[in-house]
């Protein structure tokens, strides 16, 4: 029951503190795809009530543009949880993050009090991959979307560094296997899968350095915390020009009627397939929305 757009680009997710107002009329303005409106770790106990008011305030002017608009809640084993599941009802943006999602049953029970709530069926739900068990459950929790609104996976890799008492490293191998397989299950089950953050928002070359890891394990985009990352994490997760053109190529290629029912044809002295015309028409798909929003 995924209801995520195949297509809609999600470069930059970028985390914006729900309790700061002066941040979200900033937001208005940022070229972030995806904006995070955040009630969980950026907002402290005694201003999530004063938070939540902030971004059903914010949320319901409907001004963010084509900017995507997600709300992370507090979970519901916290005392703010299903309060942040009724504003969310309320506000109705694009969809919903919840953090520290270990089971298939979490996912269910999400997607029922969702529904009690009267949030619409089209909301969509991202939950967050950041504990050991997650890990050792990812195949049931992504196979829950066949029955729920889940749409996608974000990685919460700082905490996964602090529950598995690991060290952080530029080449990031201690997240080799949790990345690894969270992408294996989003993409078995038609997912989203976006990378986690870095830490280090002045140092432009690590970011770009891990944004490319990122695109070349798979990931749709990286989660932000700061807007001075957008402009790299824009530029990694974006279509090269010669692939654009390349897949322009491919798929007029297969227009052509003496390539009807061909299952391989060369292209600019290249051998494509069948699967190659289904990745060059996602890939001029995503550049023609990014293209849009700019």
């Amino acid at each position: 029951m995924t209801t995520s757009p195949v297509f809609r680009p999600r470069r930059t997710c970028l985390y914006m503190p729900g309790a700061n107002p002066r941040a979200l009329e900033k937001a208005k303005s940022l070229p972030a795809d995806v904006l995070i409106l955040d009630l969980e770790d950026a907002v402290a106990p005694d201003a999530k009530a004063e938070a939540r008011q902030v971004i059903l305030d914010a949320v319901s002017a409907r001004a963010y543009g084509a900017r995507e608009v997600i709300i992370r809640i507090n979970g519901l084993d916290t005392p703010w949880g299903h309060d942040d599941i009724k504003m969310v009802a309320a506000a109705a943006p694009d969809g919903i993050l919840v953090p520290k999602v270990m089971t298939a049953e979490e996912v269910l029970e999400l997607d029922r009090t969702l529904s009690q709530a009267g949030a619409a069926p089209d909301l969509g739900l991202w939950v967050m991959i950041e504990m050991p068990l997650a890990i050792l459950n990812i195949q049931d929790i992504a196979a829950a979307s066949r029955e729920t609104r889940l749409s996608g996976f974000v990685m919460g890799t700082n905490d996964l560094a602090k529950e598995y008492n690991s060290i952080a490293t530029a080449d990031r191998l201690a997240f080799q296997v949790p990345l690894a397989l969270a992408l294996a299950a989003a993409r078995a089950y038609g997912l989203l899968a976006i990378d986690g953050v870095y830490n280090d928002f002045k140092n432009e070359e690590g970011l770009v350095a891990e944004c490319e890891q990122g695109r070349i394990m798979g990931f749709d985009g990286k989660t932000l915390i700061h807007p001075a990352q957008l402009e790299a994490a824009n530029r990694v997760f974006s279509p090269d020009p010669g692939d654009v053109a390349q897949a322009e190529a491919v798929i007029e290629a297969f227009t052509q009627p003496e390539n009807q029912g061909k299952g391989v044809i060369k292209v600019n002295g290249k051998m494509v397939e069948i699967l190659h015309l289904e990745q060059a028409k996602r890939l001029v798909a995503i550049n023609s929305a990014i293209a849009a929003m700019s």
